[in-house]
């Protein structure tokens, strides 16, 4: 039976592949941004789903994985506009969390991430502006990358801030995720990472569960010497509110910019969280948007002078998923969730760079996630770094965990605006 809050088209499948390749056999389950030919895009709204017109093309990132021989399995639910962290929708319902059933999936990517982790897809097709991979990928206990802004062509697909937009998905395993990037990526020869930056300044703002957690993976990493050394780093997190602030300021206007003229006609279509982003997003000037735009771009130098070349590892997400009943109660709830883990996810956002979300084993089963923060250009670096952390027991899949209470999935489902950083200073292979 195809579950309508994960779904909102469904098939087998609803488009089969156009060639034969590494995909072999795969699904994808592709978030309603996307075109997809004959099928109109939803952006998780009742109204703009009503008011859109079936798409005369596919989206070039999805056309690439059906001739690489996989098939679309359907069309996920998302977050309306893409614009939360959630994963809840108040017109069609909160996808399933298979590892934790009384907690919330996780958005934007909300039904693509649910559908992998429930083994009704293979690959769960996203975007990811402030987290929207990394965020569900963590509550679901999945593997999942946000792309280094500009690698991964966003034609046809809707955008919700161009300046942070870019491509991700979720798989089940290490090795699927980097044959997805093998697939969308450019080739690049292998290049190993030297160091990893920590900071348990930076992971003491994450709740207890998490901080445990990643500081175990933390000694996990150190004991292996086949992984980049461990860099600790004091740094002062006290300017994170600020860098989350001008993040949200110009991620507000772009959001209004693209959707603000639809929106002023349609406020009651808008479910309570997301309608309260939007009003607020409405009142941004544009002083205020070049202010912030200037912000993010000190911001994202002084982040790429502290990394250069080398990894930071931070929590995907600041807590674990919250519970369903705290995500009905909205508002303040749901907000402060956003706002804490904003802190974390923003890191990528404001330069552009990639980065991996890789599972972590807990001791009640409640899935969290290590993220790993690679530099523009080396997904597919940073990729194979998230196979090999996996095999060194640091990171654990479906195919590999043990969840306390929870039964395993089957596998056999199967323009001129200020940017954050210039594609065209992404690092050449």
């Amino acid at each position: 039976m195809v579950d309508p809050t994960v779904w909102r088209e469904f098939g087998t499948p609803l488009s089969p592949p156009t060639g034969r390749g590494p995909l072999d056999g795969m699904t994808v389950a592709v978030k309603e941004l996307f075109d997809v030919a004959g099928y109109p895009v939803g952006a998780g709204n009742e109204q703009w789903l009503a008011e859109s017109r079936p798409a005369t093309s596919t989206a070039p990132v999805v056309a690439a994985l059906l001739e690489a021989g996989a098939a679309i399995a359907g069309i996920a639910r998302c977050d309306e506009f893409a614009y939360s962290l959630a994963g809840t929708n108040s017109h069609y319902g909160t996808p399933p969390n298979r590892r934790a059933p009384n907690r919330i999936p996780g958005g934007s990517s909300s039904g693509s991430g649910s559908a992998v982790a429930s083994g009704e897809a293979t690959i769960g097709l996203g975007t990811d502006t402030a987290g929207s991979i990394r965020v569900p990928a963590s509550y679901l206990g999945l593997f999942g990358i946000r792309s280094t802004h500009g690698a991964i062509a966003l034609d046809g697909v809707l955008p919700l801030a161009p300046t942070f937009d870019a491509v991700g998905w979720m798989t089940r395993d290490s090795g699927t995720l980097l044959a997805v990037g093998e697939t969308l990526l450019p080739p690049c020869p292998p290049r190993l990472f030297e160091q990893v930056i920590v900071s348990e300044d930076l992971t003491a703002l994450a709740s207890p569960a998490v901080r445990d957690a990643v500081g175990a993976a933390v000694v996990g990493w150190e004991s292996d010497p086949g992984l980049p050394r461990v860099e600790r780093l004091r740094l002062d997190t006290g300017g994170l509110a600020g860098w989350a602030h001008a993040f949200r300021t110009v991620q507000g206007f772009q959001a209004w910019r693209e959707h603000g003229g639809w929106i002023s006609r349609h406020w009651d279509s808008l479910g309570p969280d997301v309608r309260a982003r939007f009003e607020a997003a409405a009142n941004y000037t544009e002083a205020q948007w070049i202010r912030a735009a200037d912000e993010v771009r000190r911001i994202a130098v002084a982040i790429d002078s502290l990394l250069g070349d080398d990894l930071l590892l931070v929590p995907s997400a600041s807590s674990v998923a919250p519970t369903r009943t705290e995500a009905s109660l909205g508002g303040t709830v749901i907000e402060a969730a956003r706002a804490a883990t904003f802190q974390f996810t923003c890191i990528a956002g404001l330069t552009g760079r990639c980065a991996v979300n890789v599972p972590l084993p807990t001791t009640d089963g409640i899935p969290v996630g290590l993220g790993i923060v690679g530099p523009r250009g080396r997904d597919l670096d940073l990729l194979r770094l998230a196979d090999r952390v996996r095999a060194a027991g640091i990171a654990v899949g479906w195919a590999n965990a043990r969840w306390p209470g929870v039964v395993t999935a089957r596998d056999d489902v199967l323009d001129s605006r200020p940017t954050a950083s210039d594609p065209g200073n992404i690092t050449e292979c």
